[in-house]
């Protein structure tokens, strides 16, 4: 069961690498100003999103749209000893911190944890989807522990080429309740 994973993960990945900046930069567009017209992204007064990095959908523009709408952001911590996730003010760029595999993070010192109940939609990371909602990570398990204790709202962005028709899910996955990609919004089944 693994191993389909790790499959998927790794066609997923080349495919990823093969859109060019052109096109990365226009779907990336094109699923922001999507966004930006969803009800859960115009209720929300608290957003958590992740900062993205190539080849995942770009935050950057989100994340900046969400300080001029007068939203708060909060970004993921991990703590890799126990594998969770919380969430931090971030105010400025100037607050994150490169740690370990890359990924930028919200630095202890100068951000404030905000706990789940407080945020009211989550825009949860991915590798490929299903039409029902379920993701593939990265493999570290991380969102899927967040996940099972929070009731917020979910949503994840995706380039088109992420949505696959199957891959495993175990009975710890938990799907996201839309998809926004460059082509279409699909809402989840489950």
């Amino acid at each position: 069961m693994m191993n389909d994973k790790k499959v998927v993960r790794t066609r997923v990945k080349e495919s990823l690498q093969s859109l060019g900046k052109t096109l990365y930069e226009d779907y990336s567009h094109k699923i922001a100003r999507t966004l930006f017209e969803e009800d859960e992204w115009k209720t929300a007064k608290t957003i958590g999103i992740y900062i993205s990095r190539k080849p995942e959908v770009d935050t950057y523009q989100i994340i900046r749209r969400a300080w001029d709408e007068g939203k708060q952001v909060v970004v993921p911590k991990c703590n890799p000893i126990d594998k969770t996730l919380s969430f931090r003010t971030l105010t400025d760029f100037s607050q994150l911190e490169s740690v370990y595999y890359g990924l930028w993070e919200p630095i202890v010192s100068v951000t404030n944890k905000i706990s789940s109940e407080m945020i009211d939609l989550i825009i949860v990371p991915g590798l490929a989807y299903t039409r029902d909602g379920f993701r593939l990570g990265f493999g570290g398990g991380f969102y899927d522990r967040f996940l099972s204790n929070y009731s917020g709202k979910t949503l994840s962005l995706a380039f088109h080429l992420q949505i696959i028709p199957h891959f495993p899910v175990e009975k710890h996955d938990i799907p996201v309740s839309k998809i926004i990609t460059d082509q279409e919004v699909i809402k989840a089944k489950c």
